[in-house]
């Protein structure tokens, strides 16, 4: 009988959230962290349609798991506002293009299973897509996954600090 290596959830994960812009799409990617190591990834455009401009200040939160009465599961975000409220975005989880939500669980899989991210990042610098806002958000993904390098004590966000080739360095989004 095989045995599970991967650490369990817990129902609250600390985050990073990470904005990045390349051409002219601005995207959001929440990080889950485990003991301070990326665990699970939830990204795509930031899109004030579906609810996902949240404040510039915001770089920190949690990404709660919900299982809801029927038994299907949605992640919530939750971040505190410069009053100190807790403000809660629910169905994070349902908020991004399918096409890129799965891509974020394949990417999420084998950040749980520990991957080591320079691995994770080389496996999705090798994807092969199709089209431009797919290598955009590709891209994106690559530089904010960078700042979890062994070594690398930036504490500050990689990739708001240092755009994409072709890409207008990240505007205000509120």
């Amino acid at each position: 009988m095989a045995t599970n290596i991967t650490p369990k959830r817990p129902v609250e994960l600390e985050c990073d959230v990470v904005r990045f812009q390349n051409n002219k799409d601005k995207w959001i990617a929440f990080i889950g962290l485990l003991d301070g190591k990326p665990y699970e990834i939830f990204t795509g455009l930031a899109d004030d349609e579906e609810g996902l401009l949240i404040p510039k200040s915001v770089t920190k939160g949690k990404i709660i798991r919900v299982v809801q009465e029927d038994g299907t599961k949605r992640y919530d975000f939750q971040f505190t506002n410069t009053r100190g409220f807790k403000i809660i975005l629910e169905g994070l989880s349902y908020k991004f293009d399918k096409e890129y939500w799965n891509y974020a669980k394949l990417i999420s899989g084998v950040l749980r299973y520990g991957m080591p991210i320079d691995q994770v990042i080389k496996m999705i610098s090798g994807l092969q897509m199709d089209t431009e806002s797919i290598n955009s958000w590709k891209v994106g993904v690559e530089r904010a996954l960078k700042k979890y390098l062994p070594g690398n004590s930036d504490a500050t966000d990689a990739a708001e600090d240092a755009p994409a080739e072709g890409s207008k360095e990240d505007e205000n989004i509120e």
